[in-house]
Formats: structure tokens, C-alpha cells, sequence
């Protein structure tokens, strides 16, 4: 399968090849060096375009990775807020203990007289 390669290539390829050029070289040799030419320019491009074709899937996973972290780093830091919340009540809990237990105990000492 061949490929259609642009006249700037083609203009290119004759420029370098003509530069290139040795004394005694037919014009026939110089256009197989320039079509030469046309092929390695035509292989570098291709090579360039798997290059960035495989930089950019690279670049996608890298951005998935990340974004699932991100997903999981969310759902742990709800799942730390969730307890927290449940685990704050305690606190007061054992706080409001321990003042009716102050109270009672001052009632029954008759530190603190009720009615």
C-alpha cells in the first residue's frame, strides 16, 4: 500500500537530494536518491504519529488513574466523615452522664436542695 506523499515533501526531497549531489551523478540516480529521501521522510512520520498515538493513550490512563483515585480518596474521606458523626454523640453523651451524676451525687449530700 503506498502512500501519497505531499509536494512539500516531494520539493524537499529533491532540494536535499540536488544538494547532495555528486559530479557525474545522472539525473535518474538523483531522483531515486530523492525518492529515497521521500520514503524516510514518509517512515519519520509515521514512526512520529505511533509515537504520539502512544504518548496519548499514555496520557489517558495516567488521567483515568488519577480520577479513580480521586473517586476512592472522596468515598474514604465520606466514609471517615460518616463515622465521625455517629461517633461524636458518645461525647456528649457520656458528658450528660456524668453531670446528672455530679447532680445526683450533691443532692444526696445535701450540697444541693431540690424543691
Amino acid at each position: 500500500m503506498t502512500q501519497k506523499v505531499s509536494t512539500e515533501v516531494q520539493t524537499e526531497s529533491t532540494r536535499i537530494a540536488n544538494g547532495i549531489k555528486k559530479p557525474g551523478q545522472s539525473r535518474e540516480q538523483t531522483k531515486l536518491i530523492a525518492a529515497g529521501i521521500e520514503k524516510g521522510i514518509a517512515e519519520y512520520k509515521k514512526q512520529h504519529k505511533a509515537k504520539a498515538r502512544q504518548l496519548d493513550k499514555q496520557k489517558k490512563q495516567k488521567l483515568k488513574a488519577s480520577t479513580a483515585a480521586a473517586a476512592q480518596e472522596s468515598e474514604a474521606k465520606i466514609d471517615i466523615e460518616q463515622t465521625k458523626s455517629s461517633s461524636s454523640r458518645l461525647p456528649w453523651a457520656l458528658l450528660a452522664l456524668s453531670w446528672a451524676g455530679f447532680a445526683g451525687y450533691l443532692i444526696q449530700n445535701g450540697v444541693l436542695k431540690v424543691g
